[in-house]
């Protein structure tokens, strides 16, 4: 049946790579503790001893195997390399090429690479490359958005485009409960990834004011206003907070450089001002504005209603997937 796992885990959900660390190695492991994959995101600057205490204290939590993400866009050759050291179960990347010379590396080390990609060219590339997986991140995701498609029509075509090679695809975008799940797979996909219901759990990192808007709020738009100095060009989904509704329309020449200060955070082990407009969201351990800092979200954000242990989250996927099923095309 179509909930089963991929890529050798228990369930076909995946936990994304919350940046900059809200999937700490707490989350990771409680959602690899669940049989799903979870991922930590690796810091976006080179940390390789940062990124090896992330490995460790995972494993500390679970017995259960695990991944990290990566961000191209950022310096990340020593922490590519700490990562496929350790040799966690597999690695996401994102925002860059996966070329066939990367994917030959990561296998390498015995390690299983899955690219997330926003269009079918990505796809063609990623899957000529020989990846493991991949991810399809349609419009509606949360958080930094590289693809302007939309997955209903997105999932079929790659899924297509895969035929009988072993490659799983997985939906991302907008998903938060089993009726997004079932509906993933009636279009072919193999599993899904989720976000913004992760970042809604209790084991995330993120900061208690961020995880309450995110039950409170049902509105998200997508937008550039954040991070443009740090990461142009990619833009993103956020909540329509009262601070975005005041200056969703940002002139296109100003970011965050000569923005004043509203607050500070430990990022990864690093002390971090946070300046109006920079794209950090609010960590548990974020001082300062934090109504005005950015708050990522998907469109799926409106059907999120209480704060979950995150293995109660995959529970209710996997078992409300499966009465869907029954139900509807048994």
């Amino acid at each position: 049946m179509g909930w089963r796992g991929l890529l050798g885990f228990e369930y076909g959900i995946v936990q994304a790579p919350l940046g900059p660390d809200i999937s700490g190695p707490e989350l990771v492991a409680a959602v690899a503790n669940a049989g799903a994959l979870g991922l930590l995101r690796a810091p976006d600057w080179e940390s390789p001893d940062y990124v090896r205490g992330l490995i460790n204290k995972t494993r500390s939590l679970t017995d259960k195997p695990f991944g990290v993400g990566l961000v191209l866009a950022f310096p990340h050759e020593q922490n590519l390399k700490a990562i496929l050291d350790e040799k966690v179960a597999v690695l996401q990347v994102y925002w860059g090429d996966c070329s066939p010379e990367l994917v030959a590396m990561v296998h390498s080390a015995g390690v299983k690479i899955v690219p997330q990609v926003g269009d079918f060219r990505a796809a063609k590339q990623a899957i000529d490359a020989g990846v493991d997986g991949i991810i399809l991140q349609g419009r509606e995701a949360g958080g930094h958005v590289i693809g302007q498609e939309g997955l209903i029509s997105l999932v079929p075509r790659v899924v297509d485009l895969v035929g009988n090679r072993n490659i799983p695809v997985i939906a991302a975008g907008g998903i938060v409960d089993a009726r997004g799940y079932v509906a993933a797979l009636a279009l072919g996909a193999q599993g899904v990834c989720l976000g913004t219901r992760f970042v809604a759990t209790e084991e995330s990192y993120a900061h208690p004011t961020y995880k309450r808007k995110l039950i409170e709020m049902d509105e998200t738009e997508y937008t550039d206003i954040f991070g443009r100095a740090r990461w142009p060009n990619a833009p993103q989904r956020v909540l329509k907070t009262p601070f975005y509704e005041d200056w969703r329309s940002l002139p296109s020449h100003e970011n965050e450089t000569n923005q004043p200060l509203i607050g500070h955070s430990t990022i990864n082990g690093m002390d971090t001002e946070v300046r109006r407009f920079a794209g950090t969201v609010p960590n548990m351990t974020t001082t300062g504005d934090i109504e005005s800092m950015a708050m990522y979200a998907g469109q799926g954000v409106g059907l999120i209603k209480e704060i979950l242990p995150a293995g109660e989250v995959v529970k209710r996927l996997v078992e409300g997937a499966q009465i869907l099923i029954k139900q509807h095309f048994s």
